[in-house]
């Protein structure tokens, strides 16, 4: 009896079942899938639970209890906790920002309103007002006038936003020096709102770095940094107001380190892909550390707003121009009396360094400290005081900021080794250019394995010429055409040793098939220019 009602119930239940399952095709299909998975129970099981009309309560109650174990292939991934991917820690920016936010402030500027005679304002804008001679021809006051008498007028205010950030307890702030460069009136408001008037300490365009002082108790400062440590790939936090929405954060990674731009010597840029645009400009840049490793001054872009490109000045540099400022009242630079360039892959092969690096010294100037301290044309600058020299960009900023007067030591790359000097540094001063003379004496002889056909200079030539070089280049063509030469070039030297003949050329040309690097004079500067053997 009792066996009888068991087959029973059973033949009730897979009827019911095979009906259940008709009325839900996918969800059959998945019983199937699951079925070879998790086993025939635990399919039938799900099956029964889902198209049951109770079936929401029944997923509640089994959120209550625990689930099946799963087989190990598919056990499913443990959940990852807040602030983590894939086991790494993620950058936590809003502790970051809740830490340093306090000490970045909103800079406000205003040019103050300036009376100017008619004739100042057509110079300014290039033509006439239309609307002054309008006001003019049917007798009514300009309301831009003073007194109506069409020749003084007042001109509007000027406002502007930039960003800066508090680096001493007692006040001073650092900003960009285009900020502030034509401020009457300097506003500093924190991120609690409270403003404060500000004084321009002073400002170093150059650099573009402004020191301001407020007066104010207990206020929030930053860390400074290292940027020498910054990595590429590494994350880093801006805190600005652009277009006047103070307190705004963005976030990205070091793009790159040591970055020239043009028209700047002095400075090697930190290249980020953080968000800068129009009033983040002076405003801090952050590692997390929560240390200011720059200051956000430009952008690379050609909308006029933020495309992927932002450059910071290095915060070394910076702290430099502002001790100086705030202590004398104005900057005073190193200068050892080079000129570099930087050192690509052919002018490595060609001096036989391990890759490229450093600085390659194209012109040592007369009578300057490099001449004395033993520094050559051809030398390759890898480091200073232990400051290693990756990109010739760095060695200007690095050079500068050295007091002059004091001494460094130089690691120099010559003669297929490292050489150290010791270089007094002077005061950075205006260094005087040259001319080079082209005028034919006599028929060019021709090297041929680079393709320069040259002549030698006449004594009255290098007189007249103010050059150091005995040959002139008359016409190029093959590799020395490829590689940038120009007629009326002077050369100088091969591979880092002189030339004053012929002679000397080829036999330095010939004695290698190899990339060689000619040192050449052109418009009063020295440059080294790698060629490729034929």
């Amino acid at each position: 009896m009792h066996d009888r009602l068991l087959n029973f119930t059973k033949s009730i239940l897979s009827i019911r079942l095979s009906f259940q399952l008709s009325q839900d095709r996918g969800f059959a299909d998945m019983s199937l899938f699951v079925a070879r998975r998790l086993g025939l129970v635990a399919a039938v099981a799900i099956a029964v639970g889902a198209c049951s009309p109770r079936s929401s309560v029944a997923a509640g109650a089994a959120a209550d209890q625990p689930a099946p174990a799963a087989a190990p292939s598919q056990a499913p991934s443990s959940p990852q906790p807040v602030g983590t991917l894939n086991g790494r820690v993620l950058p936590d920016f809003a502790t970051l920002v809740e830490q340093v936010g306090p000490a970045v402030v909103n800079v406000s500027v205003v040019e103050k309103a300036h009376v100017v005679s008619r004739n100042q304002q057509s110079d300014q804008d290039g033509e006439d007002d239309p609307f002054q001679e309008f006001f003019k021809r049917f007798g009514i006051p300009n309301p831009g006038q003073q007194g109506g008498n069409g020749r003084r007028f007042e001109q509007p205010q000027r406002q502007g936003e930039g960003s800066g950030f508090i680096v001493s307890a007692d006040g001073y702030i650092l900003t960009n020096a285009h900020v502030v460069a034509d401020a009457d009136d300097v506003t500093v408001r924190m991120t609690d709102r409270r403003e404060y008037p500000a004084k321009v300490i002073g400002m170093d365009k150059k650099t573009d770095v402004a020191v301001l002082k407020i007066e104010g108790k207990q206020l929030p400062v930053v860390k400074l940094g290292d940027p020498s440590k910054l990595r590429p790939g590494e994350w880093v936090l801006a805190i600005g107001s652009p277009f006047t929405f103070d307190n705004s954060v963005t976030a990205g990674i070091v793009s790159a380190t040591g970055r020239s731009m043009p028209g700047e010597d002095l400075v090697g840029f930190i290249q980020t892909d953080v968000a800068v645009n129009p009033g983040n400009s002076g405003g801090p840049l952050f590692n997390l550390n929560g240390e200011v490793v720059g200051i956000n001054s430009q952008i690379y872009s050609r909308s006029g707003g933020y495309m992927g490109l932002s450059f910071a000045i290095p915060i070394d540099l910076a702290n430099n121009v502002r001790q100086q400022l705030v202590s004398t009242g104005k900057v005073t630079r190193g200068r050892i009396g080079v000129q570099i360039q930087e050192v690509n892959a052919q002018m490595a092969d060609a001096f036989e360094l391990d890759r490229p690096r450093g600085a390659l010294v194209g012109q040592v100037i007369s009578g300057g400290p490099a001449e004395k301290a033993g520094v050559k044309a051809g030398d390759v600058i890898l480091s200073v005081d232990g400051k290693v020299v990756e990109r010739s960009a760095q060695l200007p900023g690095v050079i500068s900021s050295i007091k002059p007067g004091n001494e460094a030591r130089l690691e120099v790359w010559r003669d297929h080794a490292s050489k150290n000097l010791t270089v007094k540094i002077e005061e950075l001063q205006e260094e005087k250019t040259q001319k080079v003379s082209n005028r034919d004496v006599e028929e060019p002889a021709k090297a041929d394995k680079l393709g320069l056909s040259v002549r030698p200079l006449g004594a009255d030539e290098r007189k007249s010429a103010e050059t150091q070089g005995y040959l002139l280049v008359e016409d190029v063509t093959g590799p020395a055409a490829q590689a940038g030469v120009r007629p009326g070039d002077v050369i100088l030297g091969v591979n880092g040793k002189p030339v004053k003949s012929l002679t000397e050329l080829k036999n330095a040309t010939a004695s290698t098939s190899k990339t060689v690097a000619l040192l050449l004079e052109r418009e009063g500067t020295q440059v080294f220019i790698a060629v490729r053997g034929s």
